[in-house]
């Protein structure tokens, strides 16, 4: 079979809009004309039904009562669902059990589905669902992660990773820190809410129209709560409207109540939750509660060091067990932990069950080796970029805690240059001397680094399917089982199939995402869509022009060593054809021009119970230069500047890539920032929109913002023409904003003292850090 050369860039002169080249979002136009189809404006099928659920009141309660009555009895409503309705599964969890379609006996936060109405309109089904009358007995309920590690109360075991003896190491350091961290969750406050539309068929299954990042997932629950084999189940994705991780298994319950209400009523049933019912009733980040105790020497080169992180779960595992794996991996982000331990406990409360989101723990996980770093420079007196520079993994020093070798070394070398390109020495100095004249108004930098792992950490997940069909006058055709979300994904696999042919990706379409074409698909998470779903489009084309090379071999009478696919042309020998004459021959001639492919990432593996293996094909690095002013008085702050400089190897698409990095960087720093979730003592979301929660505004962007993609950086790992993941590993830059706002109020003590600074760095907790740092201050002048 034909192999297409992937470790050799695509001819300057060739087909328009092959990999490497900025070819716009397949959908720009769509979006901007306001002409995307989202689920919600999709034509209604005749005798369209519209679904509400009703939710629990309490926390952690027994039901003695559901006395659903006056619901029936309301305005338009066709049918009432409760637990008992359901033929199937009442059990949906994604992995492992714990997340009932509706609730039975007990409820487990506020917000849980209680029973599903179906009425005649979206208006009425919300105002049915609210006449319902229960009655509980509340039991104890637990809300905080610092609860939860109290009473020992866990979704799932915890874990460890460990290498060598770290506390003789922390033990026999010359300096010796301890320091912890509340790191708070983040809503995903994607544009569109959680939405599915579901149509029975005419043979007793299913279509559903969804919204959502795991198309296989839904079919399969959705088969399972009404009894049926998974072939009776189509889903389909033709977009989300933003997702962030949110809709990986957060959009599955929707699709699930609104089959049962189709099921019961034969109609269709479309289900769309409204902000604050999306709010309140799917998860969110977690919030993670993390602790570090290290020792290290006097260059400040850590020795040892013992990490514990400790993420929010809410009621049930979801995606937890994974979450807080990687939260481990990443605990180390950058830097090299010779002797070192990382604990991870996965925290059960009675909240919403949080979930993925962009990061996927990561972000969460380095938070705490990046407060240890400041708090390593405060102590000694240098400069934060000296100590992180110090610690990097490096030659004699590339094997990272859980047992995987960084094989390629990127971030000295990229750190240097955005040390150089962002003017950093300068401006520290310039800070310095600004800080040292002016009272009120502080200013702060900081250069942190990303090393982000690229594959699930579930092995099974890191597998995909495509098909891909040429029609007799040249136009492609591809499905794959990556879902489109605003990120870019499907432009990308259609650059990879017109790179593969040598023809304009105008050539070239993707289709809706659709479980009855691909089977078995894996969520698009991970920041793996590109790679995985790239390379099964690839491994197709390659099928189908190992068949196209033969024929015109044969045909011609050529070797097939001078059969060459370039620039919309075939040219065989001496003979030139057309693209769409060449593939006309072929037809004419029984030569098939349909493929699917497939592609599983090789190399991975580890081991839970070692706490040891190779998890990740590959890394991707970046780093970002963050400047920021402080009001001491008030604990206001802006982000001036940010320079920012990604590894995105051999990029498929630079535009598209650069757009994931800015956009990454935002939510990262609103993350750290603006976005507040916050629960009553009973354990109720009181942020319930965008009236009472912030995300990042055009305003809070850095006025100066530069981005720029690291050059000659080809991924030595064989991926998909050697591009390397964009989609999470920029969020974490935003780590370099909430860091330049400890270093600025860390001037107020000279830069001696490392200031506790929670996460998000509201104003008020930012004026907080602000009052210790003064108090420290005093503190040592009186000499205390």
């Amino acid at each position: 079979m034909r192999k297409l050369p992937l470790n050799t860039p695509t001819p300057a002169h060739s087909a328009l809009g092959v990999v490497g080249t900025g070819v716009e979002h397949d959908s720009a136009w769509l979006h901007t004309s306001g002409q995307a189809r989202y689920i919600d404006d999709l034509p209604a099928p005749e005798g369209l039904l519209h679904a509400a659920v009703g939710h629990s009141e309490q926390a952690h309660a027994w039901i003695l009562e559901l006395d659903l009555s006056r619901v029936h009895a309301s305005p338009g409503v066709v049918a009432v669902i409760t637990a008992a309705d359901v033929p199937g599964h009442l059990d949906i969890g994604p992995v492992f059990p714990g997340d009932p379609v509706l609730a039975q006996d007990t409820v487990e936060h506020i917000g849980q589905p209680l029973f599903a109405v179906a009425a005649t309109s979206h208006e009425a089904a919300r105002k049915a669902a609210r006449k319902a009358i229960v009655k509980y007995q509340p039991l104890e309920a637990v809300i905080t992660v610092q609860d939860a590690l109290e009473q020992q109360l866990f979704v799932r075991p915890g874990r460890r990773q460990q290498r060598g003896d770290p506390d003789q190491a922390i033990a026999g350091a010359c300096h010796q820190l301890k320091g912890q961290q509340h790191i708070g969750g983040q809503e995903h406050f994607y544009l569109e809410s959680q939405a599915c539309l579901v149509e029975p068929t005419e043979d007793g299954g299913m279509f559903v129209h969804t919204s959502s990042q795991h198309p296989s997932e839904v079919q399969k629950l959705v088969a399972e709560v009404l009894g049926l084999p998974i072939h009776c189940v189509q889903a389909e994705v033709r977009r989300m409207g933003g997702g962030f991780g949110g809709k990986e298994t957060q959009a599955a319950p929707l699709a699930c109540v609104a089959a049962l209400l189709a099921r019961v009523t034969g109609c269709p049933v479309k289900y769309r939750l409204s902000r604050s019912d999306d709010m309140v009733q799917t998860g969110k980040r977690h919030d993670f509660f993390n602790t570090y105790h290290i020792g290290f020497d006097d260059s400040g080169l850590i020795k040892g060091a013992d990490l514990m992180v400790a993420g929010r779960c809410g009621y049930s595992p979801d995606l937890s067990d994974a979450i807080v794996d990687r939260a481990m991996f990443h605990a180390c982000n950058a830097y090299y932990l010779d002797q070192a331990r990382v604990v991870g406990h996965r925290c059960k409360t009675h909240t919403v069950s949080n979930t993925a989101f962009r990061g996927f723990g990561g972000p969460q996980g380095m938070m705490i080796i990046e407060q240890a770093m400041d708090d390593i420079a405060r102590h000694l007196g240098k400069d934060p970029l000296d100590i992180r520079k110090l610690n990097l993994f490096g030659p004699g020093r590339d094997v990272s805690h859980y047992g995987q070798t960084i094989e390629q070394q990127v971030l000295p070398e990229l750190i240097a240059q955005l040390e150089r390109s962002s003017a950093y020495r300068q401006r520290r100095q310039e800070i310095i001397a600004l800080n040292a004249r002016n009272p009120v108004l502080k200013r702060g930098l900081a250069l942190t680094p990303v090393q982000f792992g690229i594959s699930f950490t579930a092995k099974h997940l890191n597998q995909a399917g495509a098909l891909v069909h040429i029609y007799t006058d040249g136009s492609i055709q591809v499905n794959h089982g990556g879902t489109e979300m605003g990120q870019g994904l499907y432009i990308k696999v259609a650059q990879v199939v017109a790179t593969a042919f040598q023809v304009d990706v105008a050539r070239v379409k993707v289709s809706a995402t659709r479980t009855d074409k691909v089977p078995n698909t894996s969520p698009t998470a991970a920041s793996s869509g590109s790679d995985l779903n790239g390379m099964a489009a690839l491994d197709a084309c390659e099928k189908i022009l190992g068949g196209l090379t033969a024929f015109a071999s044969s045909h011609w009478n050529v070797p097939e060593e001078h059969v060459r696919f370039h620039a919309n042309q075939v040219h065989i020998g001496d003979h030139c054809l057309s693209w769409e004459d060449f593939i006309q021959t072929a037809y004419m001639h029984r030569i098939s021009l349909s493929s699917s492919g497939f592609y599983a990432t090789p190399k991975i593996h580890y081991d839970h119970d070692a706490g040891q293996g190779r998890p990740f094909l590959y890394y991707t690095n970046s780093a970002a230069c963050s400047e920021v002013v402080v009001d001491t008085l008030t604990g206001e702050y802006r982000v001036l500047r940010t320079d920012i400089l990604h590894d995105a190897g051999r990029s498929l698409n630079p535009a598209i890539d650069m757009g994931q990095i800015e956009g990454g960087f935002i939510q990262g720093m609103g993350w750290l920032t603006t976005e507040e979730l916050v629960y009553s003592a009973e354990g109720r979301l009181l942020t319930t929109g965008p009236a009472t929660y912030k995300i990042p505004a055009v305003s809070d962007c850095p006025p100066d913002l530069r981005v720029a993609l690291l050059k000659d950086s080809p991924n030595h790992e064989a991926t998909v023409f050697h591009s390397k993941a964009v989609g999470e590993p920029p969020f974490m830059l935003g780590i370099s904003v909430w860091s330049a706002l400890r270093d600025a109020v860390s001037s107020l003590s000279d830069y001696r003292f490392s200031p506790p600074l929670d996460t998000p760095a509201t104003p008020e907790r930012v004026l907080n850090a602000v009052t210790e740092t003064r108090r420290w201050v005093n503190q040592q002048e009186n000499g205390q």
